[in-house]
């Protein structure tokens, strides 16, 4: 049998590996899709028609930080993590704590609260958007807003 060297060109094709990266289609859209719960007070809650809170207000800053517009998807609890998952969303900011079972199915950002261990979940294999959301995440604790907005919304001691 002959090797052909035309199925070399096929062979990024048939890799599991040859998806676009999710930070790509993030660009090409310009915008990051947020999804969350909006009955969690000071997390993520309406006040009369605007969604507000503590996460509402991060996820804000960092799609800033990565020149994007947020859009923010509120769900219930049983479609959000799916969802993402499946790549209807982009990330998750809903107070998620990383467990073992959760690091399985998803990779996440640097922790933006220590006490619990807050972080967000998204699409595993997406090493170049975890830098980009890891260097924004950076931006906002450096210069003291993830400070400010922990102290006006969760008012640690």
């Amino acid at each position: 049998m002959r090797f052909s060297p035309g199925l070399l060109l096929l062979l990024p094709l048939l890799s599991p590996l040859a998806h676009a990266e999710l930070i790509d289609d993030i660009n090409d859209r310009g915008e990051l899709r947020i999804v969350l719960q909006a009955n969690t007070p000071p997390y993520n809650f309406k006040d009369g028609d605007k969604l507000t809170g503590f996460e509402v207000e991060l996820g804000e800053q960092l799609a800033k930080e990565m020149d994007l517009r947020p859009s923010f998807i509120t769900t219930d609890d049983a479609d959000m993590l799916s969802g993402v998952e499946t790549g209807k969303y982009d990330v998750a900011i809903n107070h998620i704590a990383m467990t073992a079972e959760l690091e399985d199915r998803f990779d996440f950002s640097e922790a933006y609260s220590e006490k619990p261990e807050l972080a967000i979940p998204f699409q595993k294999g997406n090493p170049a958007f975890k830098v980009s959301l890891d260097n924004a995440l950076h931006r906002v604790k450096a210069d003291g807003r993830l400070k400010a907005l922990s102290q006006k919304w969760l008012k640690p001691e």
